[in-house]
Protein backbone atom coordinates (compact mmCIF):
# COMPACT_ATOMS: atom_id res chain seq x y z
CA UNK A 1 0.00 0.00 0.00
CA UNK A 2 1.25 3.46 -0.83
CA UNK A 3 1.34 6.43 1.36
CA UNK A 4 -1.56 8.08 -0.32
CA UNK A 5 -3.49 5.36 -0.23
CA UNK A 6 -6.19 4.99 2.64
CA UNK A 7 -7.38 1.38 4.53
CA UNK A 8 -10.83 1.02 2.99
CA UNK A 9 -10.80 3.48 0.29
CA UNK A 10 -12.38 2.16 -3.04
CA UNK A 11 -11.04 3.35 -5.75
CA UNK A 12 -14.00 4.15 -8.68
CA UNK A 13 -13.22 4.54 -12.85
CA UNK A 14 -16.15 5.89 -15.00
CA UNK A 15 -16.09 5.90 -18.53
CA UNK A 16 -16.36 9.10 -20.81
CA UNK A 17 -19.64 7.71 -21.90
CA UNK A 18 -21.29 7.25 -18.92
CA UNK A 19 -19.67 10.68 -17.18
CA UNK A 20 -21.21 12.44 -20.04
CA UNK A 21 -24.60 11.47 -18.28
CA UNK A 22 -28.16 11.05 -19.78
CA UNK A 23 -30.97 13.68 -18.68
CA UNK A 24 -33.84 12.17 -17.33
CA UNK A 25 -37.21 14.08 -16.09
CA UNK A 26 -39.45 11.13 -15.41
CA UNK A 27 -38.35 8.40 -12.72
CA UNK A 28 -40.67 5.36 -12.26
CA UNK A 29 -39.91 3.25 -9.43
CA UNK A 30 -41.20 -0.78 -8.83
CA UNK A 31 -40.18 -2.89 -6.03
CA UNK A 32 -40.69 -6.41 -5.19
CA UNK A 33 -39.96 -7.64 -2.08
CA UNK A 34 -35.95 -8.64 -2.87
CA UNK A 35 -35.63 -5.38 -5.33
CA UNK A 36 -36.06 -1.94 -6.12
CA UNK A 37 -36.25 -0.76 -9.74
CA UNK A 38 -36.02 2.74 -10.86
CA UNK A 39 -36.22 3.68 -14.72
CA UNK A 40 -34.98 7.17 -15.60
CA UNK A 41 -37.34 8.19 -18.59
CA UNK A 42 -36.88 11.98 -20.61
CA UNK A 43 -40.13 12.49 -21.42
CA UNK A 44 -39.85 15.12 -24.66
CA UNK A 45 -43.14 17.70 -24.69
CA UNK A 46 -45.04 16.76 -28.23
CA UNK A 47 -43.30 13.32 -28.17
CA UNK A 48 -46.27 10.33 -28.22
CA UNK A 49 -43.53 8.12 -26.62
CA UNK A 50 -40.00 8.01 -24.38
CA UNK A 51 -37.70 5.57 -24.17
CA UNK A 52 -36.28 4.51 -20.64
CA UNK A 53 -32.40 6.27 -20.34
CA UNK A 54 -31.49 3.83 -17.45
CA UNK A 55 -32.73 1.49 -15.29
CA UNK A 56 -30.90 0.81 -11.65
CA UNK A 57 -31.69 -2.04 -9.60
CA UNK A 58 -31.21 -1.57 -6.03
CA UNK A 59 -31.68 -3.64 -2.65
CA UNK A 60 -34.40 -2.91 -0.06
CA UNK A 61 -31.00 -2.16 1.87
CA UNK A 62 -29.50 -0.14 -0.50
CA UNK A 63 -32.58 1.79 -2.23
CA UNK A 64 -32.70 2.78 1.59
CA UNK A 65 -29.55 4.14 1.65
CA UNK A 66 -29.65 5.85 -1.27
CA UNK A 67 -33.19 7.76 -0.88
CA UNK A 68 -31.19 8.67 2.73
CA UNK A 69 -28.31 10.20 1.30
CA UNK A 70 -30.53 11.91 -1.49
CA UNK A 71 -32.25 14.02 1.62
CA UNK A 72 -29.56 14.70 3.03
CA UNK A 73 -28.25 16.14 -0.62
CA UNK A 74 -31.53 18.19 -1.32
CA UNK A 75 -31.23 19.92 2.50
CA UNK A 76 -28.01 20.94 1.62
CA UNK A 77 -28.38 22.00 -1.52
CA UNK A 78 -31.76 23.77 -0.13
CA UNK A 79 -29.51 25.55 2.15
CA UNK A 80 -26.69 26.93 -0.25
CA UNK A 81 -29.54 27.73 -2.61
CA UNK A 82 -32.88 28.17 -1.18
CA UNK A 83 -36.02 25.54 -1.43
CA UNK A 84 -36.99 23.26 -4.68
CA UNK A 85 -40.43 24.06 -5.36
CA UNK A 86 -42.62 20.96 -4.89
CA UNK A 87 -43.87 20.15 -8.03
CA UNK A 88 -47.30 19.43 -6.36
CA UNK A 89 -47.70 23.34 -6.02
CA UNK A 90 -46.85 23.70 -9.53
CA UNK A 91 -49.43 23.32 -11.63
CA UNK A 92 -47.71 21.82 -15.30
CA UNK A 93 -50.17 20.91 -18.60
CA UNK A 94 -49.55 17.46 -18.85
CA UNK A 95 -48.76 17.66 -22.67
CA UNK A 96 -46.10 19.87 -21.56
CA UNK A 97 -46.80 22.32 -23.97
CA UNK A 98 -47.15 20.01 -26.99
CA UNK A 99 -50.25 19.40 -29.08
CA UNK A 100 -53.28 18.03 -27.04
CA UNK A 101 -54.49 14.66 -27.66
CA UNK A 102 -57.27 13.61 -28.90
CA UNK A 103 -59.21 10.22 -28.49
Amino acid sequence: MTNTEQPNQLNIEISEEVSEGSYANLAIITHSHAEFVIDFVNVMPGTPKSKVKSRIILTPFHAKRFMKAMIDNIKKFETANGTIQDMEAVEIPFNFGGPTAQA
